[in-house]
């Protein structure tokens, strides 16, 4: 590990593929074919009624793929650069260009989603009976499931047309708002200003107090802005829970229906999923105790969550991992299962396809995201050098490798259920963190990894379904009547403590404003496919030393089916597992007691 006398922080990314600035010429030209595409989409919808409708609804569909590769590009190339500097006005003015494409894309299309929907199965047979179409099956298949729930189409296109100033302009408030707040934080004997994002960096810090002084600070902002928080997170859930009054003119649509069905899963795998994380939770909460008290606590505080391991005697503090040195352990790491996983992560890197600088008007977070013209994935972190960091950009990269694998097939077949794209992701973190250990031969490189092992065992056995419980319970009080932010932070704090019990010392009451997940516009309950990935990704490791050599070839297979079949369909044909069973996510879970063991046997073993 080395040692730097300046503070660490990552590359800037290179968004040129896509566009050189926003004033690019290829901008005017992608918004002038988007145009051209949509004028030639709503000549042909009249035929949708005719005769003609099944050739029909194979032209738009091919209108339909080539638009929203544009409207796609273009969105992921604003949203990058707001993300790094959340004040770049020429940026705000193309995101907010685009809310009018938004809707139109989504008005001229609405009525083949609404004949793939409807149509009778002679006629869906036949439209997919054509070589660019048929790619689509799953897809169409998949929508047909709840087409019970369309409304007319005047109707859609004005939910439509009122979601981009309702339900996604909160989100776009939300975002714009949490890259604006500043807080003050107190560091040594001075009190600096800075953003959030460069606050939470201040949360992987080896300081307890540090740690605690930036959470409380982070807090103390939230306070500040409760209201636009509340209103913001009612709003959104209320949105929701309106369209779920409003498509229940059949039977009733349920608020997690759409998440469920979003995420390619039933609601029985996701209620067996969290019956047995149920289950877990004293396997869980013994593992965040051994945490506190390898830290002399009785119980962590919310500001230890991402805490590095504790010094041992002796050890002295370094001021993290630079940039190189973590894509090289990444991609040593990933070359244990191919060596051109290893080659990847390197790709990454030498492309400037990851931005991982510092910056007081950055957005929180990491994410992935991609360039849907030249099908090249990017990689958005802040990167200060912690093991968390570490972890976070192996997580990332994950993603990543999976969009990578998937870039030669037909775009309908790419996008897939954020549970299962939680694959490749945990998959990514769970290699690091093992090569590493493997590789630790003292007491502190040893603790190190075992720390960063029990902390994800804790966060998504723990932390994952504080949020599934807090969210869950939010919607079912939202039917009623807005929540107040007392009420909020009351909801909050009881979820910590149902999860957590004693291992927590106190809850965290403002993490429904400071959590970004919760304010997704496009996306509810951005939260149990973290749960499902991690017990699902392990599953998939355990099979490496069961494979016969061919890991590498089956792994791939998988990644790349994850965008045509459902999380069931998928664990049966590769994993020969019933999701809707509490056998398969039990038997992962009890593996995890042997790292629990261990890491308790390591603390006996270092005297803590």
């Amino acid at each position: 590990m080395s040692n730097h006398a300046v503070e660490i922080s990552g590359p800037s990314w290179d968004l040129s593929e896509a566009y050189h600035s926003v004033d690019d010429e290829q901008l005017t030209l992608d918004f002038a074919e988007m145009n051209r595409l949509f004028d030639r989409a709503e000549k042909l919808n009249s035929k949708l009624q005719h005769d003609e409708a099944v050739a029909t609804a194979q032209a738009l569909t091919r209108l339909r793929e080539n638009a929203g590769q544009l409207l796609s590009n273009i969105g992921t190339y604003a949203h990058c650069l707001l993300s790094v500097d959340s004040g770049n006005e020429q940026a705000q003015t193309l995101s907010g260009e685009l809310k009018s494409y938004r809707k139109r894309y989504g008005d001229v299309f609405e009525p083949l989603s609404q004949f793939l929907d409807d149509a009778d199965d002679a006629a869906i047979t036949a439209y997919l009976d054509d070589e660019d179409v048929a790619p689509n099956e799953f897809l169409v298949r998949h929508s047909r499931q709840r087409a019970f729930e369309s409304l007319s189409l005047t109707e859609e296109r004005l939910v439509n047309g009122l979601a981009q100033d309702g339900i996604h302009a909160w989100g776009k408030l939300y975002d714009q708002l949490a890259s604006s707040i500043v807080c003050h934080v107190t560091i040594g004997n001075q009190q600096r200003t800075m953003g959030i994002a460069e606050a939470n960096a201040l949360m992987a810090k080896p300081e307890d107090h540090q740690r605690e002084a930036a959470w409380r600070a982070i807090n103390s902002a939230w306070e500040g802005h409760e209201e636009a928080a509340s209103a913001g997170i009612n709003a959104i859930a209320g949105w929701r829970l309106e369209m779920c009054k409003q498509r229940s003119h059949t039977k009733e649509v349920h608020f997690l229906d759409a998440p469920a069905h979003m995420n390619r899963m039933s609601k029985q795998t996701l209620e067996t999923l969290f019956a047995v994380a149920e289950e877990a939770k004293p396997l869980a909460q013994r593992a965040a105790l051994l945490q506190a008290r390898c830290c002399g606590k009785p119980g962590f505080g919310p500001w230890d969550l991402r805490a590095p391991a504790p010094l041992l005697g002796g050890v002295e503090h370094t001021s993290g991992v630079g940039f190189d040195e973590a894509i090289d352990l990444i991609a040593q790491a990933y070359g244990h299962v191919d060596g051109s996983m290893g080659d990847f992560v390197y790709m990454m890197a030498d492309k400037e396809w990851i931005e991982g600088t510092r910056g007081p008007r950055k957005s929180p977070g990491a994410y992935c995201t991609g360039f849907a013209k030249s099908r090249t994935p990017r990689v958005y972190m802040t990167y200060s050098g912690s093991q968390s960091d570490i972890i976070t950009l192996a997580h990332e990269l994950g993603h990543a490798y999976h969009a990578w694998v998937m870039r030669d097939m037909p775009e309908s077949q790419k996008s897939y259920g954020m549970s299962l794209a939680e694959t490749a992701s945990t998959f990514g973190e769970t290699l690091v963190r093992d090569t590493l250990l493997a590789q630790a031969e003292e007491p502190q490189p040893r603790l190190n990894m075992m720390w960063e092992e029990i902390g994800a065992l804790t966060a998504f056995l723990l932390n994952i379904p504080t949020r599934f419980d807090f969210e869950r319970k939010l919607y079912e009080r939202r039917i009623t009547r807005p929540l107040r932010p007392h009420e909020l932070k009351d909801l909050m704090s009881e979820a910590w403590r149902t999860w957590y019990g004693d291992a927590l010392a106190e809850p965290d009451p403002m993490f429904w404003a400071s959590k970004l997940h919760f304010y997704i516009s496009e996306l509810s309950f951005y939260n149990f496919p973290y749960l499902f990935g991690y017990l699902f990704s392990l599953s998939v490791y355990a099979r490496r030393d069961l494979a016969d050599g061919d890991f590498f070839e089956r792994y791939v297979a998988l990644l790349r089916d994850t965008g045509r079949m459902t999380a069931e369909d998928l664990a049966a044909r590769h994993l020969n597992a019933d999701l809707t069973k509490k056998t398969f996510w039990r038997e992962t879970i009890n593996s995890l007691e042997a790292r629990v063991d261990a890491f308790e046997d390591l603390l006996i073993e270092v005297g803590l």
